[in-house]
């Protein structure tokens, strides 16, 4: 997570009001924050993809804004999302079984007329030393799903229950 310094004037006019401070105030936000507070848009996740799956291989997942777990016992800690590209970078768990620490690069798509698989994934990346290192990573193939997750098909997922 990147951090940047922000200093705040001792005067400072936002809209019709004027804020006045005796000295300089300065405080630490994220990069991917807006001064005013709220999220980017760019790094919010789609709606579809947040819940409780199980792909075509009959594994479960919960997946969060902050969290991907991969059940009985992976998880990666989610750093960053690109709707825009349809890709999260995740940090692994330290407990993870495999790769702890390091980083991976989920990408996805939605599907239409696979019912119940609504959307599916692809690992383009999983040992990452860094988080640049995996946003540099090839992306997938989208127009050939059955093979273009480095050769291989992208995990379809469906809701859990």
């Amino acid at each position: 997570m990147e951090l940047v310094q922000v200093v705040i004037n001792p005067k400072i006019t936002s809209g019709f009001t004027t804020l006045e401070y005796d000295q300089q105030t300065s405080f630490t936000v994220q990069r991917s924050l807006l001064i005013a507070g709220c999220s980017s848009p760019s790094n919010e996740p789609p709606k579809f993809m947040l819940g409780n799956f199980r792909d075509d291989y009959d594994i479960e997942y919960e997946i969060s804004k902050d969290l991907w777990f991969q059940k009985p016992n992976a998880k990666f800690h989610v750093e960053e999302w690109s709707r825009e590209e349809q890709y999260l970078i995740a940090r692994n768990d330290s407990l993870n079984p495999s790769d702890s620490g390091l980083y991976t690069r989920f990408d996805w798509m939605e599907f239409e007329n696979m019912l119940p698989y609504e959307w599916g994934f692809c690992m383009t990346a999983y040992r990452a030393e860094t988080i640049e290192d995996a946003r540099n990573v090839s992306p997938p193939d989208r127009e050939n799903p059955k093979t273009g997750c480095n050769g291989f098909p992208f995990s379809r997922m469906r809701v859990a229950g």
